[in-house]
């Protein structure tokens, strides 16, 4: 019977299991029809199953829809925040590829630029020391000259670079005196050459041009140890060179 608008259970138990005994009847009789055994339907239970979704009220099955909706668009969310999880953390690792990669491009470029320039320094350097250093001549022969002359003519040709390393050598053989000699040895000149006339390599004035003698003592140096200040770091540990 009706209650309100809401079917009582009574009235849905008794048409499931009358449905429920129509279809029983209607698969035995196509059961026979075919040649092939039916097998029987829980009457019962279809009406008992029946009953129980009945006794749901509209209300609740909204409710239960709902939460099923609910629980399918919070699925879809973390689904599609593990996908842009994914996606970011795959531009952060081409991004940084990318950084790392431009980083060593640019330090490989500054330290090929750095080489190119300490080679055109060392050569540009290479190319002063080969001008000054036969220069000798270009300075007017006198009869005497003084520290500050001779200092000036071996600034204008020993680079600006080794000049000190240089003059060190220099002041500890002979304090600058281009004519100075070793009374137990006999070594000569601004360079204490043994023996003196080594010089004359350079030039036959080498005793009396001061010139000639730096020119020489430059090419010694050189030669022997690399560079002036080579030859200076090998006298402070020797006292010699």
């Amino acid at each position: 019977m009706l209650e309100g608008n809401r079917v009582s259970p009574i009235s849905v138990r008794g048409f499931a299991v009358a449905s429920a005994t129509a279809v029983t009847a209607v698969g035995s009789v196509v059961g026979v029809a075919s040649g092939s055994t039916a097998q029987p339907i829980d009457a019962e239970a279809t009406a008992a199953d029946s009953t129980l979704l009945a006794d749901i009220p509209a209300g609740q099955q909204a409710q239960v829809q709902l939460a099923s909706l609910t629980q399918q668009a919070d699925t879809q969310a973390i689904a599609a925040d593990v996908s842009a999880k994914k996606v970011a953390e795959e531009s952060a690792r081409k991004e940084a590829a990318k950084t790392a990669q431009e980083k060593k491009d640019a330090a490989e470029k500054a330290e090929q630029a750095a080489k190119e320039k300490a080679k055109a320094e060392a050569e540009a350097e290479a190319e002063v020391k080969s001008v000054k250093a036969d220069t000798p001549s270009s300075f007017p022969v006198q009869s005497s000259y003084s520290i500050a002359q001779i200092q000036s003519m071996a600034r204008s040709m020993v680079s600006s670079g080794q000049f000190q390393c240089f003059s060190n050598i220099v002041d500890h053989e002979s304090s600058w005196n281009y004519q100075a000699v070793n009374a137990s040895s006999g070594a000569y000149g601004l360079f204490q050459a043994l023996p003196g006339s080594k010089m004359s390599s350079v030039g036959s004035d080498w005793q009396t041009n001061p010139a000639t003698q730096i020119k020489w003592g430059l090419n010694y140096m050189d030669s022997r140890y690399g560079s002036p200040c080579e030859a200076w770091s090998f006298w402070q540990a020797n006292h010699w060179y």
